[in-house]
């Protein structure tokens, strides 16, 4: 039924994360860390349409329910399918942890910290004081001329896209923001929904820098190359130093997971988007 969709999550890297149980009883997810893992309880996975045009994801036909009790619906028939996905590709042992679409959909539906879309948006522009691409050092060299090579470029395409003002700055205090800088983005900000920026604000805290994150949304960059570049010095540091076998690997590969989920959130959540018939079938 999902194999369509199979093929988008495996674009991801199977890159879909949760942090629920569910038991078999009620089906209300409970809050739980996030390496839980259950034994599958359920076969098949299905979506509905409900009388007020939402989307709900079945299992075993019965519905699915948010952490905190709520009837788990989405908004479109695309994210429904990107969600179902997640739990159909489960195998014997559910791994909540690679369901951040899930996730992402049970933050937005219980609003665990009560918060509205300013606070979200003034939380998200905290970033922007302390952006990941803003901060440079003075040496080594080698990684100085890494930063300008690779950073600057992405601060130019994003000070031209949305006609700012940013900068960047060696000193511990970081480059000075505009208060107009801040005012146009929070303007933009305002434009997304809350469910989209609840994506976005993950994908923020993510790779801890808006410039990163609005360069994946507004598809100037991919997933892989926003990664790369919020971990440059790190990755700079493994050139010259080496890195610890496997751990170094699973960071990054993580970060983009999560990176690539939140990315996909927002762009199924701000866009009113119906997959074909056709696509579920088979």
């Amino acid at each position: 039924m999902f194999r369509s969709l199979v093929r988008l999550q495996g674009a991801l890297g199977n890159t879909l994360s949760l942090t629920t149980v569910c038991p078999r009883s009620q089906f209300v997810l409970k809050y739980s860390t996030a390496t839980a893992e259950r034994k599958k309880f359920y076969q098949d996975v299905s979506i509905s349409q409900a009388e007020n045009g939402l989307y709900e994801v079945n299992l075993d036909r019965r519905k699915l329910k948010t952490p905190g009790g709520k009837l788990f619906t989405v908004p479109n028939e695309a994210l429904a399918i990107a969600v179902a996905t997640e739990w159909d590709t489960q195998r014997d042992t559910l791994k909540f942890y690679t369901m951040h679409l899930t996730t992402l959909c049970n933050t937005a539906l219980d609003n665990p910290t009560q918060r509205n879309k300013d606070q979200m948006i003034n939380a998200a522009l905290k970033f922007l004081e302390t952006d990941t691409v803003c901060y440079r050092v003075d040496e080594p060299d080698g990684l100085v001329d890494l930063q300008k090579n690779e950073w600057d470029p992405v601060l130019h395409w994003i000070e031209k896209r949305y006609n700012v003002t940013i900068g960047s700055s060696s000193s511990i205090l970081g480059p000075e923001i505009p208060e107009a800088t801040k005012d146009t983005f929070r303007q933009h900000l305002n434009s997304y929904n809350f469910w989209s920026l609840t994506g976005l604000e993950y994908v923020i805290t993510q790779l801890k820098s808006v410039v990163l994150s609005l360069g994946i949304i507004d598809r100037h960059l991919n997933v892989e190359q926003a990664v790369l570049l919020s971990r440059l010095e790190e990755e700079y540091q493994i050139r010259c130093w080496g890195n610890v076998e496997w751990a170094h690997d699973y960071d990054m590969y993580e970060l983009r997971a999560r990176a690539a989920a939140g990315t996909l959130f927002v762009h199924l959540t701000s866009e009113s988007s119906t997959v074909k018939r056709k696509l579920m079938q088979d």
